[in-house]
């Protein structure tokens, strides 16, 4: 674990413990971060959605219509250059993708969408929004961002929006935490860690105010407009109990490998040894489109951006390298083919993993969306 770090548990890490206490364990040791598309392009709309919520219109005419394409756009536009920023200055990204903010600019619209509904309001356009209508909407928002954080400290998570429920008197009958999902809106129910998460969010608000009203808690699918109710009881004693698992240690925590954690998309593979194993001994390793390896570099044409790699399997459990006699051509473009050659120019000497390349034909591909790291594997023992 990075010095200094208070121990603090989120959904998001809870989910990454269950997932392969591994997987939780090298994400919170330092190593270089990856940027997704996905995630910026979220992160830029929740932005500018907070942004609307907090606008000043005071001195605007009440009547005043049509204004809030214009102040959402503009918002919105704002925020995404500054992801896009910090997506390129993460060590581990592929290509931005600029075509993408036409599909933002969709699911900002969402979630005003849902704002309107929140004051019983659908089904109306845009340009018809009045300045009275949208503070109408601002006096009912209780926070925006907001951090919530258990009283001890130990539990933590990121609240999109808290706003108030009244009836038709405008009285207080409730409380809402909507959280703003850009991803795939569910399909008949919430999938059980986004019902645990909003929970979450839920207990955590009820812990901290003893004599808050009835609190409930939203996804707010932003794709579809789509609001999903999360149920259960009361998760704060597990909570505490993962809290208590995830504790920082300097040795790593047991693996789970399986196609959950070691076939799917966990951004640690390059430090982990047991993903390799797993691939290897289920035959699946280097095989497939989008597929991960570990090899050796014989030769590298700067000009033509062909090498030729060997297949390496595992020759322990602790990542050592054997090498296979299967050599590879590969073709290297965009981020994969500078990522490459920044490795050569830092003197890389030894095996190299490729993350998510084409490996399903005869001549592999790496493109800009793929991985090229140093093999650096850590051991059971922890890092030396």
């Amino acid at each position: 674990m990075v010095e200094g770090r208070k121990h603090r548990l989120s959904p998001s890490a809870w989910n990454r413990f269950e997932t392969c206490p591994r997987m939780y364990w090298l994400s919170r040791q330092g190593l270089p971060k990856k940027a997704g598309m996905a995630a910026s392009m979220g992160t830029a709309i929740h932005a500018s959605i907070e942004d609307l919520l907090q606008i000043d219109l005071s001195g605007r005419e009440p009547s005043e219509s049509d204004w809030i394409f214009a102040e959402a756009n503009s918002m919105l536009r704002k925020r995404w250059e500054e992801e896009k920023e910090v997506f390129h200055a993460t060590p581990r990204h592929p290509n931005w993708k600029e075509e993408k903010f036409r599909e933002a600019q969709k699911q900002q619209k969402g979630a005003i969408n849902m704002l309107l509904d929140h004051v019983g309001i659908q089904g109306l356009s845009h340009e018809r929004i009045t300045v009275a209508l949208w503070k109408k909407i601002q006096s009912l928002v209780i926070a925006v961002e907001g951090e919530l954080v258990t009283e001890d400290g130990h539990l933590m998570g990121r609240l999109d929006l808290l706003l108030a429920i009244v009836d038709e008197k405008g009285s207080l009958t409730g409380w809402l935490v909507a959280d703003l999902k850009t991803g795939r809106p569910p399909r008949g129910v919430l999938k059980p860690e986004v019902n645990r998460q909003l929970r979450m969010y839920r207990d955590i608000l009820l812990s901290n105010n003893k004599t808050a009203p009835p609190v409930l808690a939203q996804g707010w699918y932003t794709d579809t407009s789509s609001k999903w109710d999360a149920k259960g009881e009361n998760v704060l004693d597990s909570a505490y109990e993962a809290w208590n698992a995830t504790k920082p240690t300097q040795t790593p925590l047991e693996p789970t490998p399986g196609q959950s954690s070691c076939g799917g998309f966990c951004d640690w593979k390059a430090w982990c040894p047991h993903w390799w194993s797993w691939r290897y001994e289920n035959k699946s390793l280097h095989k497939g489109d989008f597929a991960d390896g570990v090899v050796l570099l014989h030769q590298y044409d700067h000009d033509r951006s062909i090498a030729t790699v060997e297949e390496c399997v595992p020759a322990n459990s602790s990542g050592s390298v054997q090498p296979t006699g299967q050599i590879r051509n590969v073709t290297f473009d965009g981020r994969g083919k500078e990522a490459l050659e920044s490795l050569l120019q830092d003197g890389h000497q030894g095996a190299i993993f490729l993350g998510s390349a084409m490996m399903n034909r005869d001549v592999w591909r790496v493109g800009s969306w793929c991985d090229v790291l140093p093999w650096a594997p850590i051991p059971d023992s922890g890092m030396s």
